[in-house]
C-alpha cells in the first residue's frame, strides 16, 4: 500500500510540474485586491511573453511589457525587451516565484522591500496554425517582396490561446512605438482579429479585421487591408529564427 501511495504522489507531482504556462492569461488579483478597473492580458508562447493593459471603463491604454522568460521549477524569470510603465527597466532581468494554485498561477516577489503578489487565471491554451511568437521580416510592395533583418528596432506579434498582441519597439534605445491586441481566429486560410486594445487610438477598440494567411516554409504570409484601409502583404518569421539576437 505504501508503494502505491508513493507512486500516486510522484504521479501528481509530475503532473503539476508538467503543466505548461503557454497560452493567454488574465490578472484577477494584485496584492490581495481584486482587479476590476483594468484588464491585464498576458500571452506566453515560445519562451516569450507580452502583456497589454487597458482601462475597462473607456478602453484607454494603460501599458505593455514583454520579453523572454524562463520557468525552472518554481523560479520564474523575465527579461524586459519593452516596458511602457517604466522604460528604464528595459534590459533588466527580474526573478519571481511562480506557484500553481487550482489551475491559476501566483507570481510573487519582494521588490524594494515590498511584496508583489499577482494571481493570473488562464483564458485559454488553444493552438492553431499561427500559434507562435513572430517577427516581421518582409513586405510586398508593387509585386516585389522586400526582406529585412530585425535588429534592436523590431516588430513582433505573439499569438496563443486565441489572443494576439503586436508590439513595435527598440530594445536598445528603450523606445516604444506602439502595441495592440485582442482575440483572433485562424482557420482554413482566414485570419480575423478583434481589437480589444490599441495604444495609438482606443477608438479602434471593437473593430474586426479579416485577412488571408498561408504558412509557407514555416513563415506566415499575411495579406489584406490594414485598419486604415490600405492593402498589406507581410511576412512573419518565427522569432527564434528571424531575430538574430533571440536566445536559442
Amino acid at each position: 500500500m505504501k508503494t502505491l501511495i508513493t507512486f500516486a504522489l510522484l504521479f501528481c507531482f509530475g503532473w503539476v510540474q508538467a503543466q505548461s504556462i503557454e497560452g493567454a492569461w488574465k490578472m484577477t488579483h494584485q496584492n490581495g485586491e481584486e482587479v476590476t478597473d483594468v484588464e491585464y492580458i498576458k500571452i506566453y508562447q515560445d519562451d516569450y511573453f507580452a502583456f497589454g493593459a487597458k482601462k475597462i471603463a473607456d478602453n484607454a491604454f494603460v501599458g505593455a511589457g514583454g520579453g523572454p522568460f524562463e520557468l525552472d521549477g518554481n523560479t520564474y524569470t523575465e527579461t524586459l525587451d519593452f516596458f511602457t510603465l517604466d522604460p528604464f527597466q528595459v534590459g533588466t532581468v527580474n526573478k519571481y516565484q511562480l506557484d500553481w494554485v487550482d489551475g491559476k498561477i501566483v507570481i510573487s516577489s519582494e521588490i524594494n522591500g515590498r511584496m508583489l503578489v499577482e494571481i493570473w487565471e488562464r483564458v485559454s491554451d488553444g493552438q492553431d496554425d499561427l500559434t507562435g511568437n513572430w517577427v516581421i521580416t518582409g513586405r510586398k510592395r508593387d509585386d516585389e517582396i522586400r526582406r529585412s533583418t530585425p535588429g534592436a528596432r523590431r516588430t513582433i506579434k505573439i499569438l496563443s490561446g486565441g489572443r494576439f498582441q503586436w508590439v513595435a519597439f527598440n530594445s536598445e534605445t528603450k523606445e516604444f512605438s506602439g502595441s495592440g491586441g485582442g482575440t483572433y481566429t485562424a482557420k482554413d486560410g482566414k485570419y480575423t482579429e478583434n481589437i480589444t486594445f490599441f495604444s495609438r487610438d482606443n477608438s479602434r477598440v471593437g473593430a474586426s479585421l479579416g485577412f488571408d494567411y498561408e504558412v509557407i516554409d514555416g513563415e506566415w504570409h499575411h495579406s489584406g487591408l490594414s485598419s486604415t484601409g490600405n492593402p498589406i502583404y507581410e511576412i512573419w518569421t518565427p522569432y527564434a529564427i528571424g531575430y538574430p539576437g533571440a536566445k536559442k
